[in-house]
């Protein structure tokens, strides 16, 4: 007799495609995911590449932007004391240049020695009051002293002698000349307002003195200090009208400019 054959077999044939055909299909959908995946993945790493990069950049120019601010703060904080330095100079150069030209000036000047009067022994005692004759080298030795307190930026002691000795010789020829320097270093203390009254003693008592418009420069000059602008700029104008050919009515010229 044949041999009895199953009769399941082609059922069992085809399920098995089935699920090798299922299989596959997994596999090929789990293959396509993993790619995907790694594609994406790969997008990202470089993006986020490209963004450290960026970020890196960034980084650097902000670094070297503030090194370039530093050193450039560095310069200018140079240069503001480079000038502070300059201006302090030029001041005492100016200071200097003053104090010198007075000195000269006062040479040139003659200082008239009264001359010896032949006064009877009754004489003296009918004027009592009258003051005895000034010693011309006493003033000479008393404004010197001022001067080089003056000159050695004394400024306080240096309108104190300067004051004293206009008190002292009331009738000297320096006597203008004292006024105007005890108002210089009023101004130099930043009494601009005790200075404007003494510069203006030089201004009325001897307006025909050299130092008379440079007396009013110096009141000007406080008067922009105390903040009157337009005080300041009348007394530069009255300078220009009253001493035209005088070196300060050129210094006003030039303030009223600005």
């Amino acid at each position: 007799m044949p041999a009895h054959r199953p009769r399941f077999r082609p059922a069992f044939t085809v399920a098995a495609l089935l699920i090798a055909l299922f299989g596959a299909q997994q596999a090929h959908a789990a293959l396509f995911d993993d790619e995907e995946a790694r594609r994406q993945i790969s997008d990202l790493s470089i993006k986020m590449n490209e963004r450290v990069d960026t970020l890196s950049r960034a980084q650097i120019e902000l670094v070297n932007q503030i090194q370039s601010l530093r050193e450039e703060n560095a310069r200018l904080r140079g240069q503001v004391e480079t000038l502070q330095y300059e201006l302090e100079s030029a001041k005492k150069r100016q200071q200097d240049f003053y104090v010198d030209l007075d000195g000269r000036l006062r040479k040139l000047e003659t200082i008239p020695a009264q001359p010896a009067e032949t006064v009877a022994p009754g004489d003296a005692a009918s004027d009592p009051a009258k003051p005895p004759p000034a010693d011309p080298a006493a003033e000479t030795r008393g404004y010197e002293a001022a001067l080089n307190l003056f000159k050695a930026n004394k400024l306080k002691e240096a309108g104190n002698a300067f004051e004293a000795f206009a008190k002292a010789y009331p009738e000297s020829t320096l006597t203008p000349n004292a006024y105007y320097w005890q108002a210089n270093a009023l101004a130099a203390q930043r009494d601009c307002k005790r200075a404007i009254d003494v510069y203006r003693i030089v201004t009325t008592k001897w307006p025909q003195n050299s130092k008379a418009p440079d007396a009013l420069i110096g009141v000007a000059s406080c008067q922009q200090e105390l903040g009157d602008a337009k005080s300041a700029r009348t007394t530069l104008e009255a300078v220009v009208i009253k001493y035209p050919d005088s070196p300060a009515a050129s210094t006003a010229k030039q303030r009223l400019k600005k």
